[in-house]
């Protein structure tokens, strides 16, 4: 692939989505955009290019492209110590200010969610630590920007590496097993989460989300450069409730991005408060 096709690829990406890709990509993407051409009949990059541009006009070909470029490596109860602060010592604290106020409700917003292990790993913490859930108006919103991850995550159903770190209680309690090797989430678990597309650096799909009380954002701003990253995470600072937290992946970090939050130091693990 040409240099110039390249960029004119990667910006078209940035552009829209907010996620770049540097020149050590080149042959990431290229390999990618090499794959779209042949199922379209296109034959160079700079064409393509055109196509996504004019002609691609409720954009379906470029979502294609997204979902080809997005990796989704995930597994339920990954960075296990980390859910347990979230699970001992944020969670608690969030309950017991909500009630001294007589407010029940929880928020959680799952950003970049894959193909639902986060979302649903966090289902079964909150159904397991509080006790009356029923009592509590629980919402837990997953996002991402591949609708196919996102088909997969509504249909719940899994394989052994993904459910590999699930504790044995969990399994049989919240899993089936169709056939062998596979696992599907019991709807008790599956209808706490509602699935949605969305775009981190779309403005207008996040300017009516607030009041959450967590943000997961684990292993997405590293397909950010720091501008986009500072975007993101100023949209999370305004969507969060006073106090509420913003869980990363663990070889990030919000310290050259923002300085809206409080830094803690909870066990092995920072933690990120409005």
């Amino acid at each position: 692939m040409p240099v110039e096709d390249f960029i004119k690829l990667r910006n078209l990406v940035y552009d829209r989505t907010g996620i770049y890709l540097g020149e050590h990509k080149v042959y990431f993407m290229k390999k990618r955009v090499q794959k779209r051409m042949e199922a379209l009949g296109i034959p160079s990059a700079r064409e393509y290019f055109r196509f996504l541009k004019f002609f691609d006009g409720e954009q379906r070909e470029f979502q294609e492209l997204i979902n080809l470029l997005t990796v989704n490596e995930t597994y339920f109860f990954r960075e296990f110590s980390q859910l347990q602060v979230f699970a001992e010592a944020c969670l608690p604290e969030v309950i017991q200010r909500k009630l001294a106020t007589g407010e029940r409700t929880i928020k959680v917003f799952s950003a970049g969610c894959s193909t639902g292990e986060e979302p649903y790993t966090l289902a079964i913490i909150l159904k397991e630590m509080i006790d009356d859930l029923d009592r509590w108006d629980v919402v837990i919103k997953a996002a991402d920007i591949d609708q196919r991850v996102l088909a997969a995550a509504r249909r719940g159903l899994y394989d052994i590496r993904s459910v590999k770190d699930v504790p044995p209680p969990y399994l049989t309690r919240y899993f089936t097993s169709p056939v062998p090797g596979e696992f599907l989430i019991k709807p008790e678990i599956r209808d706490m989460v509602v699935f949605e597309h969305l775009n981190l650096m779309d403005r207008r799909a996040l300017r009516y989300e607030s009041n959450y009380d967590f943000i997961f954002c684990r292993n997405v701003l590293i397909y950010f450069d720091e501008s986009s990253r500072k975007q993101v995470v100023d949209r999370f600072y305004a969507m969060l409730n006073k106090g509420g937290f913003v869980f990363l992946g663990h070889a990030e970090s919000l310290s050259r991005i923002s300085t809206a939050f409080r830094i803690t130091r909870l066990g092995n693990h920072i933690v990120y408060q409005a």
